[in-house]
């Protein structure tokens, strides 16, 4: 099974081009440029249901949006780091598929761009880890 642009753009394997079809999305779905400068709906989102899923023991969410060709206060990139007990001797690429699941609706509406850190306790005790930072945008349509 090839992997479509958004998996990939998901993964970090190709430089983000942000997609005006998910803007309009937000747009489409009530979600305002003015009352995202003002809230935080799909960031809440994300939280709630990662913390349903996973109960992490640490959890970490940074909105992207601004290092891209988006509308100030937008939500379509994030990078997050989600350390919980269902994720001991899971394989990194399952922990992923996890996550991808719990935000299935997410991605396809709303989530343009998704980095995952997925630890498990005994990888994150002591640890001091950094979740690193998208590269930068190479373009895309903004508006």
């Amino acid at each position: 099974m090839s992997l479509g642009l958004k998996q990939l753009v998901t993964l970090g394997r190709v430089p983000c081009v942000c997609n005006l079809q998910v803007i309009r999305r937000l747009c489409s779905a009530g979600i305002s440029q003015s009352s995202m400068e003002h809230e935080k709906p799909v960031e809440s989102l994300i939280r709630k249901k990662l913390a349903e899923a996973f109960e992490p023991v640490h959890f970490e969410i940074i909105n992207e949006s601004y290092m891209h060709k988006v509308p100030k206060g937008s939500e379509l990139h994030f990078r997050i780091l989600v350390v919980s007990e269902k994720f001991e001797n899971v394989p990194m690429i399952k922990r992923h598929r996890l996550i991808n699941d719990a935000l299935k609706e997410e991605l396809s509406t709303h989530i343009h761009a998704l980095a995952i850190v997925a630890k498990a306790p005994s990888q994150w005790k002591n640890q001091d880890v950094d979740i690193g930072k998208s590269p930068t945008c190479l373009g895309g349509f903004g508006i």
